[in-house]
């Protein structure tokens, strides 16, 4: 709870246990059926196949670089991914398919417990899928429950609109637009933040898990239950 302190003034949530936490390793965070693995340039292959291919373009138009058009540019890109030292980014691979997507550490601050999910890329055979929901709830689990982090962002351009649905969807919390935040591709981009916090986490956690559960789901693979998180 809130205080007032010697001079009148009211002062913050005390928090005496914490502590500086560990910063994000490239691990393997393996789902029921997802695996969100550290990406690597043997993954060029594959990501081209299924996330830039020929009817693939719009998967791009909110993102920083355009889709690669050949494996070269696709291992370039990865190449430079890799290099960038503010960017933690795993593939996504669905059990038994290839990699079919991307998601991104940024925004790293150990010190203060928070951390960004960011660069999200999802195939058309990945999108609206368990595997897809599955992929961002691994990156929260680990952050949170094995890293003991208070704070995990999610945050996109303020037009793209499926982004935002999925963003309140799996529970985040919108909390506000920066205006004239960056120039993308030659245009303005206004920038939506949302986050979830460790208080929040476990409620959010639930409705995941309850989502994921095997008996949410019929026969031909159709969901029983929607996923919503109380607030």
């Amino acid at each position: 709870m809130p205080e007032t302190n010697e001079f009148g003034q009211i002062v913050g949530d005390r928090v005496d246990s914490w502590s500086p936490r560990p910063r994000p390793d490239a691990v393997t965070l393996e789902g029921r059926y997802v695996l969100v693995e550290p990406l690597a340039v043997d993954h060029a292959e594959a990501l081209l196949a299924t996330v830039s291919g020929p009817d693939d373009s719009s998967l791009w138009t909110y993102r920083a670089t355009e889709p690669p058009a050949d494996l070269a540019e696709m291992t370039e890109l990865i190449a430079r991914t890799l290099a960038a030292p503010d960017l933690l980014t795993f593939a996504l691979v669905p059990r038994g398919g290839r990699p079919s997507g991307l998601a991104s550490y940024t925004r790293l601050d150990p010190a203060t417990g928070q951390v960004e999910v960011a660069g999200v890329l999802f195939a058309r055979s990945l999108q609206r899928t368990r595997a897809a929901t599955e992929s961002i709830h691994l990156l929260m689990r680990y952050a949170f429950d094995e890293l003991g982090y208070r704070r995990f962002e999610w945050k996109c351009d303020s037009l793209n609109e499926p982004s935002r649905r999925a963003a309140d969807r799996l529970g985040f919390t919108y909390e506000g637009r920066f205006r004239h935040h960056m120039v993308t591709k030659g245009r303005n981009r206004d920038t939506d933040w949302f986050s979830v916090t460790d208080a929040e986490w476990p409620a959010v956690r639930a409705a995941h898990e309850a989502w994921l559960d095997p008996a949410n789901f019929d026969e031909d693979g159709v969901q029983l239950s929607r996923l919503r998180v109380a607030r």
